[in-house]
């Protein structure tokens, strides 16, 4: 009678804590948060929000060079009845109005000259660029505009042409715009393929996966990002299945950071393990579960990360927290024993979630506190979650794709726009560039 009532006792303790998990406590994405604000893993720095004392302001400034200038004359008569406009000027006083000239579209008609020959009447004609193929055509800008507004903010197709037409007059089509992606995705192909090349070389890589819908069914996008490059790729897998046909975490032999996703783990290079979910699951161990152990671990790892943040990590100090971190892990492995198999139980005994991060910690010690060790690596897995977070965006905003072309049309596009912003060059020249058939790429990849 004892044990079914720990028994119970337990199940009823996980189901709070899984009701009450967010996504300070746990794994949970923060759009399933619940109305309430979790706190923040920050520490807090005692300052006040906004601009520090000896901060240098930014304003905006006068041209020295305006567009136009509109004199505004003194006109009437002084009180003296002198009539101002004898009056010679002696000074003038300046103000601007920085704003968007008038937008149209500008046409541009291409007129090929036709002749014929007065010998043999044989009929010769101009050719017309290259660029120019249709009767009537939108150029490039124009393409590049309705990529950028879907592309890079998420805007759905007929929203951009609403946006188009209104700001110029002529809004494109669905399909048009459709057409205007796929070309951009032909043309960025050999990009793609040097970026995945690029990545190969690269000391630490930074990987992560979200789901995106296509039709309504369930798949993943995932993301391959360092400091210089951004991949993303679009599969129905969330496993090894994607990551092969990305085409380079099979053939990589640096450092991948992630979450500790098994399909990452499986693969033969050295990982480094995000600590920031780490310590979300400690905070719902200590919270929900009263692991005290948890608390004191996940304290022990934001003061030897703010340490470090600080460059006051002393080698003394490293030693002495993993060795702290070995005895916080067996306290918990104490405090949580393992289930025993049942007499006719057959497969893996279910573990409590405490003794599960407790043995976790313990077989990925060297992966989680990397970070200490070699300054190249981060704390967490930051770098792809920012990347993934803004696919997060796009799926509230636009929802899915209508097909898996589309999703793969859209993350090579992403891939190049990212890589872009990532090397400080102009996105939208980027964007021009390509549908210009001269595609603007990185110095090392041009």
């Amino acid at each position: 009678m004892t044990a079914e009532r720990d028994r119970l006792v337990v199940e009823v303790q996980a189901l709070k804590a899984q009701i009450s998990a967010d996504s300070s406590t746990s794994n949970v994405p923060p759009s399933h948060d619940k109305p309430w604000k979790p706190q923040s893993e920050r520490v807090k720095s005692g300052r006040l929000s906004g601009a520090q004392p000896g901060h240098v302001g930014n304003t905006l400034e006068m041209s020295a060079q305006p567009d136009t200038v509109i004199v505004l004359p003194v006109t009437g008569q002084c009180a003296c009845g002198h009539a101002w406009e004898d009056v010679p000027v002696q000074d003038l006083l300046a103000r601007q109005v920085h704003d968007l000239p008038e937008t149209q579209l500008q046409v541009t008609e291409y007129r090929a000259e036709v002749k014929i020959c007065p010998h043999c009447t044989q009929r010769q004609q101009a050719a017309f660029p290259a660029a120019v193929a249709g009767q009537v055509q939108y150029g490039p800008h124009v393409h590049a505009l309705t990529t950028y507004l879907n592309v890079v903010h998420f805007i759905p197709l007929a929203r951009t042409a609403e946006i188009v037409g209104t700001l110029y007059g002529s809004a494109p089509s669905d399909g048009t715009i459709l057409l205007n992606l796929n070309v951009a995705s032909e043309r960025l192909e050999s990009f793609e393929a040097q970026v995945k090349v690029a990545l190969l070389s690269e000391p630490v890589l930074y990987a992560d996966e979200t789901g995106s819908k296509v039709n309504g069914n369930l798949q993943w996008l995932h993301i391959l990002t360092c400091a210089s490059y951004t991949l993303y790729g679009h599969h129905r897998s969330r496993g090894y299945d994607a990551l092969v046909a990305m085409g380079v975490l099979p053939e990589y032999r640096g450092v991948l950071m992630h979450d500790a996703w098994h399909t990452y783990l499986s693969l033969p290079m050295d990982h480094a393990l995000c600590n920031a979910h780490l310590l979300r699951e400690l905070r719902g161990l200590h919270e929900f579960f009263q692991q005290d152990w948890a608390g004191e671990l996940r304290g022990a790892l934001q003061l030897v990360y703010h340490q470090r943040k600080t460059k006051t990590l002393t080698a003394d100090r490293i030693v002495a927290f993993k060795a702290h971190f070995d005895r916080l892990i067996t306290a918990g492995l104490v405090s949580n024993p393992a289930q025993e198999r049942a007499a006719g139980q057959r497969g893996r005994v279910k573990q409590s979630r405490a003794r599960n991060v407790a043995l976790r910690c313990q077989r990925y010690k060297r992966e989680m506190l990397r970070f200490l060790d070699d300054d190249r690596l981060p704390f967490d897995n930051n770098l792809a979650e920012q990347g993934i977070r803004m696919m997060c965006a796009k799926r509230k905003i636009s929802g899915g794709f209508r097909s898996a072309l589309g999703g793969e049309v859209f993350c090579r596009i992403r891939s190049y726009v990212a890589t872009l912003h990532k090397q400080g060059m102009n996105v939208w020249d980027g964007l021009v560039s390509v549908f210009a058939g001269n595609v603007l790429l990185p110095a090392f990849l041009s």
